[in-house]
Order: structure tokens, then C-alpha cells, then sequence
């Protein structure tokens, strides 16, 4: 339940842009939805694309926390090998949300398609957002002597870009299962050649 005005707009407009896309919900229907005058949203927001910001970094949030809260839940129960069990429950963490009916693809990568100037607030926003998944990935691969970890974590998020982008396009629920296995296979060649 939002706690402000501020807090209702960014949690309506958030969902409808997830659902709708951003420049298809107009603020008009961001507000009829709300039910918050015009007036409050520009007190708020200085333009609709200020708006898209504040829910992307909600997004960010939320989506962080659901997968690192997820990694602590799935990593136990990971069949494979113990420094690896952190980084497959990322992906178990993935197929559980892109599985569950609040699942309309990557909010960051619809917004960075419709806002893609590299130094657009929403682009900037979207790539912060895939700089800390990476972050993300890289702190699970920490139990692997790996050479280059940053690198590995950029591939192994472009493989969950992928996934999502996937199950998203193609309608595969199995996607995010998918690149697991890849991510495994990737990773186990990297311990052999440790």
C-alpha cells in the first residue's frame, strides 16, 4: 500500500508502464488509475520521463532484492557443485519470476528499446540498473579463482538477458532453465582450465 502520493503514482504508473510499455500509458490514464489530481503529479515529477525514472529505480529495488533474497532461498538446494550453487540459484531465482504471472519481460530493457540515447535519464537509468545485476552475479562467483570475474559475470547476464528476452518473445518457459545449463557448462570449463 503506497505511503504518499508520491509512492501511489510511481506504484500505478510502474505497473502500467510494465504492462503497457511507456509512451503507450499517458499520463492521463496514469492519473484516472491513481486518482490523483495533475496538479500532485507535477509537484511530484517535473515531466513524465522524471516519472519513468522514479520507477525504474523502484524496479531496481525490487527486483535486486527478490533475486538476492532468492539466491539465499535456492542456493541450499542446488544440485551441482558447492561453488557454484550461489550462481544457479540466480537462474532458478530467474525462471521462478519469469514463470509467475507479474512476468511481462525486463522493464529495463523495454525502456532502454523506447528511450535508447545513451544519454537519455531513462537509458542511464536502465544501464545502472544491468551494471548492478552484474555486480550481482559477480559477488555469487566469488567461491570460483577465476582470472577474469567481471568478465564471466557479463557473459553470464547476457545469458539471463537472453533468457528473459527469450521466454518473453517466444512464449519459452523453459528459458531461464536453458541458460543454466549453458552458464554451468561455461563455468565448469573454467574450473578445468584453473
Amino acid at each position: 500500500m503506497a505511503s504518499t502520493k508520491r509512492d501511489l503514482l510511481i506504484d500505478t504508473a510502474q505497473g502500467l508502464f510494465y504492462q503497457h510499455g511507456f509512451r503507450a500509458t499517458g499520463i492521463d490514464t496514469i492519473l484516472a488509475e491513481s486518482g490523483v489530481a495533475k496538479k500532485t503529479l507535477y509537484n511530484h515529477f517535473k515531466s513524465k520521463e522524471d516519472l519513468i525514472v522514479a520507477c525504474l529505480y523502484r524496479r531496481d529495488q525490487q527486483l535486486l532484492a527478490l533475486l538476492e533474497n532468492s539466491i539465499e532461498h535456492l542456493a541450499p538446494q542446488q544440485k551441482c557443485q558447492p561453488q557454484f550453487a550461489r550462481i544457479m540459484a540466480f537462474f532458478d531465482a530467474l525462471d521462478s519470476w519469469i514463470n509467475s504471472d507479474n512476468f511481462f519481460g525486463c522493464m529495463f530493457i523495454n525502456a532502454s528499446a523506447e528511450y535508447h540515447q545513451a544519454d537519455n535519464p531513462v537509458h542511464i537509468a536502465c544501464t545502472e540498473h544491468k551494471n548492478l545485476v552484474i555486480k550481482l552475479i559477480e559477488q555469487q562467483l566469488s567461491e570460483l579463482a577465476l582470472t577474469q570475474p567481471l568478465e564471466t559475470a557479463k557473459q553470464l547476464a547476457i545469458l539471463a538477458d537472453g533468457a528473459i528476452v527469450g521466454a518473453h518473445t517466444t512464449n519459452d518457459s523453459a528459458s531461464a532453465k536453458h541458460a543454466k545449463a549453458v552458464a554451468e557448462v561455461l563455468l565448469n570449463s573454467f574450473a578445468q582450465a584453473a
